[in-house]
């Protein structure tokens, strides 16, 4: 099996994941930015806002997994 064969198996497998990562990503820094175009804070803060972005991620990773195992 070659690589792209086995990296197209993978990208099926787990296509809907690979989605909701870059959905969340592009949301989050986007809210990051708008907020900080509005608002001109300081630059730690806009660092520590996409850092945020991390634990926001897995939060929404857990709370997914959480609604599917109680369907």
């Amino acid at each position: 099996m070659s690589r792209l064969e086995r990296l197209g198996k993978y990208i099926q497998k787990n296509r809907s994941g690979m989605f909701t990562d870059l959905v969340f990503a592009i949301v989050w820094v986007t809210l990051v930015n708008v907020i900080f175009a509005v608002v001109d804070g300081p630059q730690w803060a806009y660092y520590m806002f996409m850092l945020a972005g991390i634990v926001a991620y897995f939060g929404l990773v857990w709370s997914l997994e959480m609604a599917k195992e109680a369907e």
